[in-house]
C-alpha cells in the first residue's frame, strides 16, 4: 500500500540564527493525519493488482474445500502476514477451519396406505434430519401453510411432530383479492423465492417432523435441483429439525384427492411410512480471521466482512468470481491495510477490528453460519457490528445512467445510530447515493437473508450489507476482473473503511435499539 508522505520543510543546514527553534516550530505545526488521510491510501491500482490475482485462474474459482479454494486462503493468511496483521485465534492461526459435509441423494422408502412412491418421480427431498423411519396414521392438511394476519391456516391444528401437507400459493375472496393483502397484489406466501422458504421456515418453527409441499409449478426445476444426486453442503453434524419434501401430483393426490381446490385445513386418516438414510462426504474448509486490538476498548469488537469463495469449475470453464466476492476480498485486505497505517502512527481505533473471510458463502452462508453459531472467535456479545462486502466492483443495469451509488441493506433493521452514523458519515465523505430498494421488508430478492452479515444480524448484531447490485456476469465465468470498474471500488471501499472507523471511534458503544425477526 502506498503510503501517506508528508513535505517536512526542516533545514539541516542553517545559514541564519535560531535553526533549534525554527526546526521545533515546524514540527510542531504538522497538520495531524485524518480518517480522510488515511482513507487515500485505499487505491484503485492496489485493489485492481489484488484482485487480478485474487480472481485468477489460478485459484481455480475457489471451490468450497477445493484446491483453488486452498490458494485463496494461504493468499489471504500471506497477505496479512505481510501487513503485520496477526491472526485473530490465540493459537496464532489464521485459519479457522469449518467441518463440512456433502450430503448426496439419500436412500429413502415412502408409502401412503401401503403404496410406495419413487424418489424423483414422486417426491424430492430438499433437506432432511438424519437418518430415521417415521410411520403414522395421520397426517395433517394444512392447507396453504400459512400463518398471517389476516389468515391462518395451522388455527386449531396441533401439528408438533405430525407429517403436515400444505400446498403452493395463497387464498383469495370472492372478488379475486388476496385475502392476506385485501388487495390484488399478492404476498410473500406465493412468491416463489419467499414462499419456499417462508412456509419452511413456518412449518420449522411449529415442530413439524415431516412438511410435504405440493408445488406442482415448480416441482420439475427441484427435482433437477435436489434430486440429481450431486451433492448439497452443509456444516458437518448440523441436521436440519425437519424433513423437507416436494411431492408430485399423484402423491399429494393420493393423501387428498381434493387438494387443488381444498382450503379446509383438517386430519386426514392416512398412514404415512417413510424411511430416510442420509448419505453423506465429510471434509473440511477455513475461514480466514485476522485482528487488530483496540487501543482503549480492546474487548469490544467491529467485524469487517467478506465471503472468500465462489462457483469453482464446471465443464471446464473457470467461474473466477471477481465480483462476486473478490471485489468483497480485496477491499477488506486494503482496508485492513490502511487501519494498519493509522495504528503504526499512534492512531488505531479504540475498538478492535476482527477482518472476517468466511468460506462456504455460495453454499448456503455456512462459513458465518459455523462462526457464530458454532466457534466465534469473539463472543458475539463482545461484537459490535458486522460490515459485510459482498460485490461492490460493478453497476447493475438499473444505475447504468447514474453509477455513483452502492446498495445498503440491514443498516437500520438493528440500530437506529447505524443508520444514521452511515448516512452521516457517506455525506461528509463521500457522497454516494444510497440505494435501499433491496432494504425493504418484502423484497422479494431476500438479499437481507442472503449473504454472511445475515448470521450475525439473527444474533442481534448489527449489520450493513454492502451491495452493487447482480449483473448478467452474476455466477458466470464471464465474471472477471477485467470488467470490474476500480475507480467505483475504490470509493466504495473508502466509504466503508471511513464508517468502520467511526464506528471503532464512538465514544460509547453502538446503540441497538431494535430486535431482530
Amino acid at each position: 500500500m502506498k503510503k501517506l508522505f508528508y513535505l517536512l520543510a526542516v533545514s539541516f543546514v542553517l545559514y541564519t540564527c535560531g535553526s533549534q527553534q525554527n526546526t521545533s516550530k515546524t514540527v510542531e505545526s504538522m497538520p495531524a493525519k485524518t480518517v480522510a488521510d488515511y482513507a487515500s491510501t485505499i487505491t484503485a491500482d492496489e485493489l485492481k493488482t489484488d484482485l487480478y490475482t485474487y480472481a485468477s485462474d489460478e485459484f481455480e474459482g475457489r471451490e468450497t474445500g477445493a484446491e483453488g479454494q486452498k490458494k485463496a486462503v494461504n493468499f489471504l493468511k500471506e497477505r496479512y502476514e505481510s501487513l503485520g496483521i496477526p491472526a485473530a485465534k490465540k493459537d496464532g492461526n489464521y485459519f479457522q477451519e469449518v467441518p463440512l459435509e456433502v450430503l448426496e441423494a439419500p436412500t429413502v422408502e415412502l408409502s401412503i396406505d401401503g403404496q410406495s412412491f419413487n424418489p424423483i418421480d414422486d417426491f424430492v427431498s430438499a433437506l432432511g434430519t438424519s437418518s430415521g423411519t417415521i410411520n403414522t396414521d395421520e397426517i395433517v392438511y394444512a392447507d396453504y401453510g400459512i400463518e398471517d394476519e389476516n389468515y391462518s391456516s395451522y388455527k386449531d391444528l396441533d401439528v408438533e411432530g405430525k407429517v403436515v401437507l400444505i400446498k403452493s400459493g395463497e387464498p383469495k375472496d370472492a372478488n379475486g383479492n388476496y385475502l392476506v393483502t385485501g388487495t390484488t397484489e399478492n404476498s410473500k406466501w406465493s412468491n416463489f423465492r419467499q414462499e419456499y422458504a417462508e412456509k419452511r421456515d413456518l412449518a420449522k418453527k411449529k415442530g413439524v417432523k415431516a412438511l410435504l409441499f405440493y408445488y406442482p409449478e415448480v416441482y420439475s426445476f427441484v427435482s433437477r435441483r435436489f434430486g440429481s444426486g450431486s451433492g448439497r453442503m452443509s456444516l458437518k453434524g448440523n441436521p436440519e429439525n425437519m424433513y423437507y419434501i416436494f411431492v408430485s401430483d399423484s402423491l399429494a393426490k393420493a393423501i387428498n384427492n381434493d387438494i387443488e381446490t381444498d382450503t379446509t385445513p383438517k386430519v386426514l386418516k392416512k398412514k404415512f411410512a417413510m424411511d430416510f438414510t442420509k448419505n453423506i462426504k465429510e471434509f473440511s474448509s477455513e475461514n480466514v480471521a485476522a485482528f487488530l486490538k483496540g487501543t482503549e476498548h480492546p474487548d469490544e469488537v467491529i467485524v469487517v466482512s467478506a465471503h472468500l469463495d465462489h462457483e469453482g469449475v464446471k465443464n471446464g470453464e473457470v467461474y473466477n468470481g471477481a465480483d462476486d466476492d473478490g471485489s468483497g476480498t480485496v477491499a477488506v485486505l486494503q482496508i485492513a491495510d490502511a487501519f494498519k497505517q493509522a495504528a503504526k502512527d499512534g492512531n488505531g481505533p479504540k475498538r478492535s477490528i476482527l477482518f472476517l473471510h468466511v468460506t462456504g458463502e455460495e453454499k448456503g452462508l455456512l462459513g458465518s453460519q459455523y462462526y457464530t453459531d458454532f466457534d466465534p472467535i469473539v463472543p458475539l456479545a463482545n461484537t459490535v457490528a458486522d460490515l459485510n462486502i459482498d460485490m461492490i466492483g460493478r453497476i447493475d443495469p438499473a444505475h447504468e445512467n447514474s453509477p455513483n451509488y452502492l446498495y445498503l441493506i440491514g443498516s437500520d433493521k438493528l440500530s437506529t445510530e447505524l443508520h444514521n452514523l452511515s448516512e452521516e458519515v457517506n455525506k461528509d465523505c463521500c457522497n454516494l447515493v444510497f440505494d435501499y430498494t433491496y432494504n425493504d421488508e418484502n423484497d422479494p430478492n431476500r438479499f437481507y437473508y442472503r449473504s454472511d452479515h445475515y448470521n450475525f444480524a439473527k444474533n442481534n448484531i448489527p449489520v450493513i450489507f454492502y451491495f452493487n447490485g447482480t449483473h448478467a456476469d452474476y455466477h458466470q465465468p464471464s465474471d472477471t476482473p477485467d470488467k470490474i470498474n476500480y475507480e467505483f471500488l475504490q470509493d466504495r471501499t473508502r466509504l466503508i473503511f471511513q464508517t468502520a472507523w467511526k464506528v471503532a471511534n464512538l465514544e460509547h458503544r453502538l446503540i441497538v435499539d431494535k430486535e431482530f425477526h
